[in-house]
């Protein structure tokens, strides 16, 4: 495979703890990389099934749930979603500080469905990302990492005005409980992850000593942060599966299979085709990050210069070529702990890169991801 020693020299250089690179087409892994540390601390050597805290990468898998259940006649995308969860059913949005300091609460001008909450356009936001919710967040005590109580947050705008990354898909994790009676995970084995063999993919309140931890660069070397994403009150959605670079391949190549894999089917043609296809009103751009923890994540524009379209499949879309050749039209995203994939549909091949580091955006993880990407197109 031509580009590999350019790709290994730029992850020599960008003094990671430890990586998982993987390229895959829609029939098979075409290339591994394994290198480094799973805890550069305590010298635990880094495999090929090293699991990761993928955050976010969840997202897409939640995402999918719901369009099954769509599919199945048991969610609607644009009815009120405060039917099904009470919480939101008189949604309130943040409209700024009084002079005593307490926020200004207002009713959100229409309500929340499905469809916000799977595009990112229902207000909910993060408070890592958004000072004025942080502030909220902390003064009524509503910080608390893991808590069910952490999603009781106001809005920051009326639904379907703006995008802003956020907990909407939390919520409609939720949704897809309330509709099941079951937990996320035990729908994700039942209908995604089990079907599709991703046998170490799930939601894990216990990390092991082997796993990939956390890391914080400290001068020239590291220290790891005892941080667990999935074992809080309830199954996050939005952020807590933990999973191997191996098995998020198996869900990568299901996506550029059209919805099926190995000879099972977990979405049809025509709800894989909505997957993955651009949802967001062509007036909204998706993508950009802003920060108010950068010790948590720095701000990151992913598509400089170009709109970004976001998918009902949980998938940011680039509407032009991407910075480092994907084609207009593939889909990618990433986890907190710099995790990241793309998949190109138009040239059947996908990929990702999973490494264990705060805060987000680190810079020799996305020189790598762009790399691994560089490297993939120029085999296509």
């Amino acid at each position: 495979m031509k580009g590999i020693a350019e790709f290994e020299a730029v992850v020599a250089a960008a003094n990671l703890p430890g990586a998982v690179a993987l390229i895959t087409d829609s029939k098979d892994t075409r290339y591994v990389h394994v290198s480094g540390m799973a805890d550069a601390v305590n010298g635990v050597p880094m495999r090929e099934d090293t699991l990761f805290q993928i955050a976010s990468m969840t997202k897409a898998l939640t995402s999918v749930a719901v369009l099954q259940l769509v599919e199945r006649g048991k969610l609607d995308l644009d009815a009120p979603v405060g039917a099904i969860l009470p919480e939101l059913a008189e949604p309130q949005v943040l409209d700024g500080f009084g002079e005593d300091g307490g926020a200004i609460l207002r009713p959100a001008s229409g309500p929340v469905t499905l469809r916000h909450l799977l595009l990112h356009t229902s207000g909910c936001g993060y408070t890592f990302m958004n000072a004025d919710l942080l502030r909220h967040a902390m003064a009524s005590g509503k910080m608390a990492a893991g808590k069910r109580a952490s999603l009781d947050l106001p809005l920051l705008f009326d639904p379907g005005t703006q995008w802003q990354y956020g907990v909407g898909i939390d919520w409609a994790g939720l949704a897809v409980e309330a509709v099941t009676g079951m937990t996320l995970g035990e729908w994700f084995e039942k209908e995604i992850t089990g079907p599709l063999g991703m046998t170490q993919t799930r939601f894990r309140a216990e990390w092991d000593a082997d796993a990939a931890q956390v890391h914080v660069r400290e001068g020239d070397g590291f220290k790891t942060q005892g941080m667990v994403l999935g074992g809080g009150e309830y199954h996050n959605g939005g952020g807590g599966l933990s999973s191997t670079a191996g098995d998020y391949a198996r869900f990568l190549r299901m996506i550029l299979r059209g919805g099926e894999l190995d000879g099972v089917r977990v979405l049809s043609p025509e709800m894989a085709q909505i997957a993955r296809v651009d949802a967001l009103p062509e007036h909204l751009s998706a993508g950009e990050m802003t920060t108010a923890m950068p010790s948590f994540a720095s701000a990151f524009n992913p598509l400089p210069d170009q709109r970004g379209g976001w998918t009902l499949g949980g998938f940011l879309v680039n509407t032009e070529t991407g910075p480092a050749g994907r084609s207009p039209g593939s889909l990618h995203w990433a986890g907190i702990f710099n995790c990241y994939y793309w998949i190109d549909t138009e040239r059947d091949f996908a990929g990702v890169v999973l490494a264990q580091i705060a805060p987000f955006a680190d810079p020799g993880v996305l020189d790598s991801f762009a790399a691994l990407e560089r490297m993939a197109c120029a085999n296509a």
